[in-house]
């Protein structure tokens, strides 16, 4: 935004106050905007329209009297109304060319602001149960969250980037006895093993090293651990109508939960060996596959820390009136926060829920002061958010200062068609073998191409092209190609300085290059909007176009030429083209390679 331009806006409206055009307590939410169009100017203000009902006035006639009122600027070269009441503003030459000063006085931090300063913000993304590797769902969630966190630092916000580690649940302990069964296995008893049990390779790769350090002390009589188990699900050897399996009978769910309490029963102390085991080696490759990804933490939050924090928060939803008890299961009164039922925190076994636990961390976070947190979950956790804002209302806190973004799964595609995967039969595409066939840099800008909500359809194919097409290559073929055009003007004794060069600037006065000098002066509104909305493809939108506009440039206007001062001046424009280019990709965790 021009806050010359605003200034003069806001002057104008006073005034106009003053004069009793509009009344003294009318409240201004116009916005100044960068116009899309150059033949409608530099800035468009939509202020004579917001104001026309309370003035009582067309907007046109309004915005007249607010060009009558607006003080001179130096900035401005002309001020015109436009269509039901738009005021466009035309600036200055010096004015445009001010903004390749401002990109190579800041270079690397040109676009950063300081718009959220004094906010201190967590962000919480991927969180997956550490079960097994990442998926590519898991993937989407840490390339957005690390982008949010990202828009956020640039623009000013201290920000925290928390993986919450599911160390206490029951997917965990299903986990440590599949790895369990895998070492009876491996050390030569027969058993069936269950069809709710984890099925990868990657489990009798635990269970081995388990074979590797202790040998056979963990071993017990199969039979002792499937005693009383009730029976595994049976299917019917052929699906139904909808291609679904038809179980002819036992239940999956209640034969896991009995091989669990037996494992832990004939174990004792031995049956965390295998769930530290499974747990460390499993985090320990999330670590490795995020690291390589991009994608840091300031924290890895245990939920097993949290038992005294789940006393806690119960404790001060009784006192405030939100636990009831109903046959026998604690329950907390959500329906009064806006929720759809009322929800169990305690069962009558005495154990408490995962929301419970859910409430305890969320009482954490709030408690470690941020002025807002950020949590990115997969879309099958909708029914959580009110539950969630619920529980912290209720706790005394302000539920406003929690923001959930859904992120939907993603549909891989190779070769027209779509790419089978599945997760606990162990037979999931990964995010690691993502990586290795399209790159990091494709990944990491495709996965954010999209809103969170929306659903993705990542094209193999396209991803690692060569073309036009693939706009992650297209957005690094124009910083690589202003790279290669730098050294070819080196390498034939054409000397280049930024500073030197800027005495040339005003032979930029071609359409193609006026436009990309206000895509240039867009970037830092770009990065606030994308930051604040939490919409990190608004950057990767810009850094398109503005590589589509330097590529239609540079194809139909030669850079280097005979003419040294127009030679000059298009290297300057292109080397900021460069910076910017340069500066978004950062922001997205795509690299900018210097040839290609």
């Amino acid at each position: 935004m021009n806050t010359a331009i605003q200034a003069a806006l806001d002057h104008a409206v006073q005034s106009l106050k003053q004069q009793g055009v509009l009344p003294s307590d009318w409240n201004n939410n116009s916005i100044l905007t960068r116009t899309k169009d150059r033949s409608h100017g530099d800035f468009a203000s939509n202020v004579a329209m917001t104001a026309a009902k309370a003035a009582g006035l067309k907007p046109r006639d309004l915005a007249e009297q607010i060009l009558a009122n607006l003080p001179e600027v130096a900035d401005i070269s002309k001020a015109e109304i436009a269509g039901p009441g738009f005021i466009n503003f035309f600036l200055n030459a010096d004015q445009r060319f001010a903004i390749l000063d401002q990109i190579q006085q800041q270079k690397a931090t040109f676009g950063r602001t300081q718009s959220n300063f004094g906010q201190r913000i967590q962000v919480e993304f991927v969180s997956a149960n550490p079960t097994s590797s990442l998926h590519v769902g898991h993937g989407r969630g840490a390339a957005y969250g690390m982008t949010v966190a990202n828009l956020l630092e640039a623009t000013g916000a201290v920000v925290d980037r928390e993986y919450y580690v599911n160390d206490a649940g029951r997917q965990m302990d299903i986990l440590a006895t599949s790895t369990y069964l895998r070492y009876l296995e491996l050390q030569g008893q027969t058993l069936v093993f269950p069809k709710n049990a984890y099925q990868g390779d990657y489990v009798k790769e635990i269970a081995q090293s388990i074979i590797e350090k202790d040998g056979a002390v963990h071993v017990r009589p199969v039979a002792d651990v499937y005693k009383d188990v009730p029976e595994d699900v049976q299917y019917a050897a052929e699906p139904d109508a909808d291609g679904n399996k038809v179980i002819v009978s036992g239940d999956k769910e209640k034969h896991i939960d009995g091989l669990i309490g037996n494992s832990q029963q004939l174990l004792g102390a031995g049956y965390r060996v295998f769930h530290q085991a499974a747990l460390k080696a499993i985090l320990d490759d999330i670590k490795d596959d995020l690291g390589e990804f991009g994608v840091t933490f300031n924290q890895w939050f245990s939920e097993a820390s949290l038992t005294e924090k789940i006393d806690e928060a119960l404790e001060t939803l009784d006192q405030r009136g939100f636990l009831y008890e109903q046959d026998g299961n604690i329950w907390f009164k959500s329906t009064e926060f806006g929720d759809e039922k009322d929800r169990v925190v305690k069962r009558r076994n005495g154990q408490t829920t995962y929301f419970a636990s859910d409430i305890a961390y969320h009482l954490n976070k709030l408690q470690r002061g941020y002025t807002h947190i950020v949590d990115i979950w997969g879309s099958d956790h909708h029914g959580y958010i009110a539950r969630v804002k619920a529980a912290i209302d209720a706790m005394g806190y302000d539920s406003s200062k929690l923001t959930v973004l859904l992120v939907q799964f993603v549909s891989l595609w190779r070769g027209g068609e779509m790419v089978q995967m599945s997760s606990r039969s162990g037979q999931f595409v990964t995010l690691r073998e993502l990586r290795e066939e399209v790159g990091n840099d494709a990944a990491r800008f495709y996965y954010v191409m999209r809103k969170s909500e929306q659903h993705i359809d990542f094209d193999l194919d396209l991803a690692v092209s060569q073309s036009k097409d693939n706009a992650v290559y297209y957005i690094q073929y124009a910083h690589a190609r202003i790279c290669r055009m730098l050294e070819k003007a080196k390498d034939t004794g054409l000397a280049f300085d930024a500073v030197a060069a800027r005495q040339f600037a005003e032979q930029l006065s071609l359409d193609a290059e006026t436009e990309i000098l206000a895509k240039l002066a867009a970037y830092p509104d770009i990065i606030q909007r994308a930051a604040n909305a939490y919409e990190p493809h608004q950057v990767g939108n810009y850094l398109k176009e503005l590589a589509a506009l330097f590529h239609g440039w540079y194809n139909e206007h030669k850079v280097l030429s005979d003419d040294a001062a127009l030679t000059q001046a298009r290297l300057l424009l292109s080397v900021n083209v460069q910076q910017v280019l340069r500066n978004g990709l950062e922001l997205l965790g795509v690299s900018a390679p210097t040839a290609m």
